[in-house]
């Protein structure tokens, strides 16, 4: 059997699939190319520039808080319906969500808004308070939220309150 056949067409090399696997780890010079005759360390291939730590920074695993402010922020800025966040709301807070999405202020900003920063206090097991700052173009707004973690080890949204104004009279101080 010809093998040129099966090789896309204009390659002529012999290499097969895991030859490139070895490729990307070889050692390489300043202009791309694999470096002659250079040992093959740990060290010549890891980077330490602060690049590439923010790249493996950047592929954590994302919190439950910070999951869940991505997921609150979809729903309060229209790009999904309340009722996607049926499944993972309790008690309270799935009504607060369907009185605050129609009238949040994000809905009606230009630019996308996005999650700026968000962080979350752990005041007993299975239990976070979150919150979130919200940007849309110049404007800042604050979210904070309550998660819970049920007996099925899922976290669900007990409460939310956006921009310091809580979402029902209930929850208002008297």
């Amino acid at each position: 059997m010809n093998k040129d056949r099966t090789r896309p067409h204009g390659r002529h090399d012999q290499r097969g699939p895991g030859a490139s696997a070895l490729r990307a780890r070889a050692p390489r010079t300043a202009a791309g190319s694999p470096t002659a005759g250079a040992p093959h360390t740990a060290s010549t291939t890891t980077s330490t520039t602060p690049a590439a730590q923010a790249l493996r920074h950047h592929h954590r695993r994302p919190t439950p808080h910070e999951q869940f402010a991505e997921r609150l922020l979809a729903v309060l800025s229209g790009r999904r319906p309340v009722h996607w966040m049926l499944g993972h709301t309790i008690g309270e807070a799935y009504e607060q969500l369907v009185q605050l999405a129609p009238t949040t202020p994000l809905r009606t900003r230009g630019t996308l808004p996005v999650v700026r920063t968000c962080g979350g206090f752990h005041p007993r097991p299975g239990v976070v308070e979150a919150f979130a700052s919200i940007a849309a173009g110049e404007q800042v707004r604050a979210m904070a939220f309550r998660l819970e973690q049920g007996r099925d080890l899922r976290w669900r949204c007990a409460a939310v309150e956006l921009g310091g104004t809580p979402a029902t009279a209930a929850c208002a101080p008297a």
